[in-house]
C-alpha cells in the first residue's frame, strides 16, 4: 500500500501529516482457540515499539436485544457469524485511525453479553494489530489491511483452548461452551471463517510455535515503518525548504527589542548568571510571552457599574482559556501561566526526536476534557528550531477538534526557518515568540531552568 506524503502544496496553504496518518494495520484471522491473541502478542513484544496496539474485534459485538440477549445467556445465540459484528462502526473506525484520526473503541462485556456505555479512546498507533475470527472477512476491511494472516490449528486443540479460556476469563460453564462449540464455532468455521485463508498474504500453521513466520511477518511491518519514517523525514526536509522562500507571516508576533528584553536575554545567554537568577528572569521573560499571547484570545464586550456608580464598557474572555506544554521544556512557562491565569487548565503532550532517524514521535498524551469547547488553547514550549515538534503537537490539537485559529503557540526563542514551517502548515494560528535565534541552536532553556 502506497504511503500518504506527509505534505501536499495547497494554494496558499501546505499540508502536513504525522507520522502516524497512513499507520500500518495488521488483520489476524482463525478460528476460535486457534492462538490469534498469542500471535499479535508475539508480533507486539518482537516490535519491542512503544505504539503497537492490538484492537479485538470482539469489541464490536452488536448491542443485543432484550431477547437476544436471554438466548446469549442461554448459549443459545450466535457470537460467531458476520451478523454478530458491527462492522460499520469497525470499518469507520480503522478509516479514522488511518486518516491519523483519534478514535472511540467500544467496551464489550462477556459477563453481560453486553456493550458498556464507556468506551475507550484510541489515538496515534504506528501499528495496529486488528485480531478477531473475521478480520478479513469484510471486504472494506481488507482494502485497508497492509499484511493479512491467518493462523490455523487443529479443531480439537482450538476447543481444548476455549474451555479454558471461557471458563477461567469469561465465567461459562464447560456444558455451555460445548453446545456453543458444535452448534455455532464449526459450523462458522467452515462457513465463514477458513474461507478468509485464501486471501490471506500468511498463513501460520501451529500459531506461536511457529517462529519462521512470525519473525518474517515482525520484518516486513519493520520495513513498512523504516520506509514511512524516511519518506516522512524527506518530505520535513522539503516542507523547510518551501517555507524558506517565504517571508514571516504578520501572526508571527515577535517581541520588540526595547533594551528591558535585551537585557534579560543578556542576563539568560549568559553562563555565568546563577541558576537562581536564571529563573527569576526567565519566569519574567515568559510572563511578558503569556501575557501578549491573552492578547490573541478572545473577550466579549461586559459592561460594569464602577464603585463610584460609572459605566465602563470592559471585555471578559469568550471561554475558557487552556494551556498545553510540549514536554519537557513547556513545563518552564507554566509558573508564568499560573500568575497570569491561576485556574488555567493544562495538558502535556510528550514529544522526542528519535536519535537514529532524526524524526519526531509522540510518545505521551494528556489533554483537557472537552477541549475542543475552549475558547483558546495556548501551546507552550520554551525554543523551537526545526519546528517538527510544534508541527506534530498543533495537528494532535487539530485531531482532537480544536480549531486552527483558537491555537497561540508561545515560544522565548525560535529558529526563523522553524516558524516559516510553522505557519506555512498552519497560518490560521497566532505565534508568540520571545525572539529569533540562530538556525540549529541546540536546547538548552529547559536544562538551565531545571539545573539538569
Amino acid at each position: 500500500m502506497q504511503s500518504i506524503s506527509p505534505f501536499c502544496s495547497l494554494t496558499p496553504e501546505v499540508k502536513y501529516s504525522p507520522p502516524w496518518q497512513d499507520l500500518s494495520i495488521i488483520g489476524i484471522a482463525g478460528s476460535s482457540g486457534s492462538g490469534k491473541t498469542s500471535v499479535a502478542m508475539e508480533i507486539v513484544k518482537s516490535l519491542n515499539l512503544p505504539w503497537v496496539v492490538i484492537l479485538v474485534m470482539d469489541s464490536f459485538y452488536k448491542t443485543l436485544s432484550p431477547d437476544e440477549h436471554r438466548k446469549a445467556h442461554a448459549n443459545a445465540y450466535d457470537f460467531d457469524c458476520p451478523d454478530s459484528i458491527d462492522f460499520d462502526l469497525l470499518v469507520e473506525t480503522l478509516r479514522d485511525l488511518k486518516k491519523g484520526k483519534k478514535a472511540q473503541i467500544p467496551i464489550y462485556s462477556f459477563a453481560e453479553h453486553q456493550r458498556q456505555p464507556q468506551t475507550t479512546t484510541l489515538y496515534s498507533p504506528r501499528v495496529l494489530i486488528l485480531e478477531g475470527i473475521l478480520a478479513l472477512h469484510d471486504p472494506r476491511i481488507a482494502e485497508l489491511l497492509d499484511v493479512k494472516i491467518f493462523v490455523e490449528a487443529d479443531m480439537d486443540v482450538c476447543l481444548g483452548r476455549r474451555v479454558l479460556r471461557d471458563v477461567k476469563e469469561r465465567g461459562r460453564d464447560i456444558e455451555g461452551i460445548i453446545k456453543q462449540w458444535f452448534a455455532f464455532v464449526k459450523p462458522s468455521y467452515t462457513r465463514f471463517v477458513e474461507p478468509q485463508r485464501g486471501i490471506s498474504d500468511i498463513i501460520i500453521p501451529r500459531g506461536i510455535e511457529n517462529t519462521t513466520a512470525i519473525d518474517m511477518v515482525v520484518k516486513h511491518i519493520q520495513r513498512k515503518l523504516q520506509e514511512k519514517s524516511e519518506k516522512h523525514t524527506e518530505e520535513l526536509h522539503k516542507l523547510g525548504l518551501i517555507a524558506a522562500k517565504v517571508e514571516l507571516p504578520p501572526n508571527v508576533h515577535v517581541l520588540p527589542s526595547t533594551p528591558q528584553m535585551l537585557g534579560m536575554n543578556t542576563i539568560l545567554q549568559s553562563p555565568e548568571t546563577e541558576e537562581v537568577d536564571f529563573v527569576f528572569y526567565f519566569d519574567r521573560l515568559a510572563s511578558i510571552l503569556i501575557e501578549r499571547a491573552l492578547d490573541m484570545t478572545r473577550y466579549i464586550p461586559t459592561p460594569v457599574e464602577t464603585p463610584q456608580g460609572n459605566k465602563y464598557l470592559g471585555f471578559n474572555p469568550q471561554g475558557t482559556v487552556s494551556a498545553v506544554a510540549i514536554l519537557r521544556g513547556g513545563s518552564c512557562l507554566e509558573t508564568a501561566l499560573k500568575r497570569s491565569i491561576p485556574d488555567c487548565i493544562t495538558g502535556r503532550v510528550l514529544i522526542q526526536t528519535n536519535d537514529t532517524s532524526q524524526e519526531p514521535e509522540l510518545h505521551y498524551l494528556k489533554l483537557p476534557p472537552q477541549l475542543e469547547e475552549h475558547s483558546s488553547v495556548l501551546l507552550l514550549d520554551p525554543q523551537m528550531s526545526s519546528g517538527g515538534a510544534a508541527l506534530m503537537a498543533v495537528r494532535v490539537l487539530l485531531d482532537h477538534g480544536v480549531q486552527e485559529d483558537k491555537i497561540v503557540f508561545v515560544t522565548c526563542a525560535a529558529g526563523e526557518r522553524g516558524l516559516k514551517r510553522l505557519t506555512a502548515v498552519f497560518p490560521r494560528i497566532n505565534v508568540i515568540v520571545g525572539r529569533i535565534e540562530e538556525e540549529g541552536e541546540p536546547r538548552w532553556m529547559e536544562k538551565r531552568y531545571f539545573g539538569c
